[in-house]
């Protein structure tokens, strides 16, 4: 039977496609991949030929689409139980889904205040109060994950779960952004920078021949 194909965006901007490609690596899971140019004309009509929603990511594993990036997590995570993509213990494994649907579903203003981009020149900006707050409450659910769960490893729960996968964008921008943070934070984002997949992924959108100007601006 192939792998599964994992349908991407532009790795220099698609934070949501990060994710499950983060995941899927870290746990050792094979799969195939495809960039599709994100901004296009083209770039919907391409999709759509693997994702009825229109938008990357998506996951082709024989005659199973599935899209959205927690979606693809969670399916890699039933599929693949043995590699542990969730936390083991009940009360870990529920703190860490609430932490990464509530990832999935807000920090708005940081989005649109820090558009990741994996070969921004590290550099602070002015930030509002919405992003300062954005901000605080990631910062206060990372050290209380690490304090509470994170005794085995370098991760929100030890070792590498799903919700590093779904924040492992949001270190990116603290890093690409200069954004100050206590030494639990920092050490956190440092882990996750670490990670081969994580490293791959900056190297190839570094490379990528693909600008966006409005994301190259900030």
């Amino acid at each position: 039977m192939p792998n599964p194909l994992l349908v991407l965006g532009n790795k220099a901007y698609s934070s949501w496609s990060l994710r499950p490609y983060l995941a899927l690596k870290t746990a050792g899971i094979a799969f195939d991949e495809q960039v599709i140019r994100l901004y296009e004309p083209e770039s919907k009509p391409e999709i759509l030929k693997f994702s009825p929603a229109g938008k990357v990511p998506v996951l082709v594993d024989d005659a199973v689409a599935v899209w959205e990036s927690l979606a693809i997590c969670e399916y890699a995570a039933e599929k693949y139980p043995d590699v542990g993509l969730w936390p083991a213990k009940p009360h870990a494994r529920a703190r860490a889904r609430s932490i990464a649907a509530e990832m999935h579903a807000g920090f708005m203003a940081l989005r649109r205040a820090m558009p990741f981009n994996a070969r921004r020149t590290q550099r602070p900006i002015t930030t509002d109060a919405d992003t300062n707050a954005d901000i605080a409450r990631i910062a206060q659910l990372w050290r209380d994950a690490r304090a509470r769960f994170g005794a085995d490893g370098a991760f929100l729960f030890g070792r590498f779960s799903i919700a590093d996968a779904m924040y492992a964008p949001v270190a990116g921008r603290f890093r690409q952004y200069a954004v100050e943070l206590g030494p639990v934070c920092a050490a956190y984002v440092d882990a996750v920078h670490a990670l081969p997949a994580m490293r791959q992924w900056i190297a190839d959108g570094t490379q990528e021949p693909w600008f966006v100007e409005r994301f190259e601006q900030v």
